[in-house]
């Protein structure tokens, strides 16, 4: 369990460090900027990079609302949830705090930029009401684990679940983020948000509720369409 614990704590700093890290360091840079679509593909290619990494360690779940859904759909142990949970958000914040150094090495580095924290409101990339956060978090959630779901099945084709659910966590960011700077992760929301502080912290619980609301309703609605899974099946394909 102790190598479990600490292969998520290691998947998710490197998806906070490589995700966050992008749009912090990389997005708007100036004359080769990345943008929102660098930025997207940086964060799913944390996860396929690390699914081949430590998926027959740990499952390569890097996100709670990943292991609520797993759970919720069958393929997860409620005993084993707390831990996977706290190893997951303090490799966020472990994630986070790495970016920080190397992000105030530059003289105009300021938090007030948001740290690539998540948020709603005022603080949406693009002004998207609360409302419109909760149901865009959920439905993207759902589908994340919706794919998660059928691309760790039995009947699955071999080895590739790793592309799809690294591709799948590409297009919901390429979706969402100019609403919510895209979570779907609330160890991911939480690392940054530790050190922003004030709004981002305030608006932190909508991050996990909607989220792992999202995945359970996901486990649950594949586990009901595809019920004869003939035993768990970890993300990394193994």
């Amino acid at each position: 369990m102790m190598r479990k614990l600490i292969a998520e704590f290691l998947g998710t700093g490197w998806l906070v460090l490589g995700g966050c890290g992008s749009a912090v360091l990389a997005a708007a840079f100036p004359d080769l900027g990345i943008g929102f679509a660098g930025v997207a593909l940086a964060f799913g290619l944390t996860v396929v990079t690390m699914a081949y990494a430590i998926g027959h360690v740990s499952g390569c779940h890097l996100n709670p609302a990943v292991s609520f859904g797993l759970w919720a759909g069958g393929r997860f142990a409620l005993n084993e949830l707390p831990g996977y949970v706290i190893a997951q958000t303090l490799g966020a914040a472990a994630g986070a705090g790495v970016l920080y150094l190397i992000a105030s090495g530059h003289p105009d580095f300021s938090l007030a930029g948001g740290f690539a924290s998540n948020g709603f409101g005022e603080h949406s990339p693009g002004g998207y009401s609360l409302g419109a956060a909760f149901v865009c978090e959920l439905v993207m959630t759902f589908a994340f684990l919706f794919v998660i779901m059928g691309a760790t099945h039995g009947s699955a084709p071999k080895g590739f679940a790793p592309l799809a659910i690294g591709l799948a966590l590409t297009l919901i960011h390429l979706i969402s983020i100019p609403v919510t700077n895209t979570s779907v992760n609330p160890a991911r929301s939480t690392g940054p948000a530790l050190f922003v502080g004030g709004w981002a912290l305030q608006q932190l619980w909508l991050f996990w509720v909607a989220p792992i609301l999202g995945g359970v309703v996901g486990g649950i609605s594949y586990r009901q369409l595809s019920p004869d899974q003939p035993a768990p099946i970890d993300i990394g394909g193994q």
